[in-house]
């Protein structure tokens, strides 16, 4: 599935009335009976018998005409809004708007908010239908639209009634999931063909409510080829190129991926990233750090191999250490930097060196993002793959503006880095961003809670260090390291409760993901 915003559904739209000749009185006849299907599968009639459907004057209030037909005769008692004037609905939206008159519904046009407060307190909705604005909404809700929306919101805490929207809730924006001046609160969403950004951004998801996607008829090739490079990363992608392992194998298969990460006081940090390329199958890791903690790593962690470098008397490793680490390189698929590495003048320069003499694929990750950040030009000029992973913050650093102006619109800002960096890129977070050069775009089905805890990234940026070793196309490899990370969450969500587990049970819930992976792909 893929994800988009409203201006690129319109142009599908386009594509599919125009080009492919399905009429548009089709599209919003099955977009209608979808909305009226789902309010049918979770409000039952016998429970929730009144309904009031409030339609604005485009499309979207033409949906809120062919639901309230369907519902009508599912048996709910059925009243219809209509905040603009007959003659602003136009083509399939008047068509619909037409066949209600035609049926004697009950139909009143309204224009104050006072008369809206009389229908409230007349019909004693139980169910009141969104149909104001869908996704193609480009300016803020003012005027009296606006007290419309808020006295929604208002009753339904007051009535308890149940709020259904129809694409989007009336005032989110579908790209960004931002409030264009107000907003409509749902209980439960009913979208087209696709998932909207809107819907997993925040705050547009707590507006949202349950989210159902409706097919109304575009074909599946259609969006395939004329729809955006913006995937959903669910199971059902997560399969398709997952790779399962066949035929004669051995450690060197699957790539041998180098760490560097660990400094006096973050110490975990190392541990958790070699954790995490473990877990995701690396054929075999190297964790570089200072020499006391090399003794502490080739305790905690059998299973891999250690190094020790030169260190400062702060702890950190000592740019003296440069020529050695430069020989562990050889022979690498990829290497990891960052994690718990700390943030000296010294490690500074390190980094700096390095990245000039080395071509390796890289996953750049916390303390090395914090010192890249102040010269993105070297990670411009690197001439080797990079994978960056930083959080809201981090990112903050790169493109210096707040972290407020980054969750605005967290698209832009993604592009920003990428762009700056010529580097793939997460942005990490709810619903996790991921971002090519080239423009691919995945976003994470996942929103865990439970995931905002220190270690969280160090296990990620060490899963996706294991699946680019192993040679997956580095873009798809980081987009199936985020999701199965993600899903690593759910699942331990899911068995213990909403957070609390740890970064060491999500690298260690990996597996678990990998084996149902692959009887997915199996069954297929």
């Amino acid at each position: 599935m893929k994800v988009l915003i409203g201006k690129e559904m319109q142009e599908l739209d386009k594509i599919v009335i125009h080009e492919l000749g399905i009429p548009a009185e089709v599209l919003m006849e099955r977009a209608g009976l979808g909305v009226a299907e789902n309010i049918f599968k979770y409000f039952p009639v016998k429970k929730y018998p009144k309904v009031l459907i409030i339609c604005g004057p485009g499309n979207n209030g033409g949906d809120g005409f062919v639901c309230a037909r369907y519902i009508w005769d599912m048996g709910y008692k059925v009243k219809v809004i209509l905040l603009s004037e007959e003659e602003k609905y136009k083509g399939e939206a008047l068509t619909n708007l037409k066949i209600l008159k035609n049926l004697d519904f009950n139909l009143e046009k309204i224009s104050t908010l006072e008369e809206l407060k009389k229908v409230l307190d007349r019909e004693k909705p139980q169910i009141i239908v969104d149909a104001i604005f869908g996704t193609g909404l480009k300016r803020e809700i003012t005027g009296f639209l606006a007290e419309v929306i808020n006295l929604i919101n208002i009753n339904k805490h007051q009535e308890n009634y149940k709020v259904v929207a129809i694409d989007i809730p009336s005032g989110i924006c579908s790209e960004t999931g931002q409030i264009m001046g107000c907003a409509v609160k749902a209980d439960l969403t009913v979208t087209f063909e696709l998932i909207k950004a809107g819907h997993l951004f925040y705050p547009g998801k707590e507006y949202t409510g349950i989210l159902e996607v409706v097919k109304i008829g575009f074909p599946s090739k259609i969006i395939e080829e004329k729809g955006p490079s913006r995937e959903y990363l669910d199971w059902n992608w997560a399969k398709k190129f997952f790779k399962p392992r066949t035929g004669y194998t051995h450690k060197g298969t699957f790539g041998h991926v180098l760490i560097l990460a660990g400094s006096r006081g973050k110490s975990g940090a190392g541990i958790l990233s070699a954790l995490g390329a473990l877990r995701g199958g690396a054929g075999l890791v190297t964790l570089a750090s200072t020499k006391t903690l090399q003794k502490i790593y080739s305790t905690i962690l059998p299973e891999i191999l250690t190094a020790g470098l030169e260190e400062e008397a702060s702890g950190e490793i000592s740019f003296k250490s440069l020529e050695k680490f430069l020989t562990l390189c050889e022979g690498k698929r990829v290497i990891v930097i960052g994690p718990g590495l700390g943030l000296s003048e010294g490690v500074r320069n390190f980094l700096k060196e390095l990245l000039s003499k080395i071509n390796i694929p890289l996953v750049i990750d916390a303390d090395a993002l914090t010192l890249l950040s102040e010269e993105p030009e070297i990670l411009k000029n690197y001439k080797g793959l990079k994978v960056l992973t930083p959080h809201p913050g981090e990112a903050q650093r790169f493109l210096k503006i707040s972290i407020k102006e980054i969750l605005s619109n967290r698209l832009k800002a993604l592009e920003e880095i990428v762009k700056l960096t010529d580097s793939i890129v997460v942005l990490k977070g709810p619903h996790s961003v991921i971002m090519s050069p080239d423009g691919k775009v995945g976003i994470s089905s996942v929103d865990e809670p439970g995931l905002s805890q220190g270690g969280m990234g160090d296990i990620l940026s060490g899963l996706i260090g294991a699946l680019l070793a192993q040679n997956y196309e580095p873009f798809l490899g980081t987009c199936l390291a985020v999701f199965l990370h993600g899903e690593a969450g759910r699942y331990l969500h899911q068995k213990y409760g909403p957070y609390g587990f740890t970064a060491t049970e999500v690298g260690n819930t990996i597996p678990k993901l990998l084996k149902i992976l692959e009887e997915k792909k199996s069954h297929d």
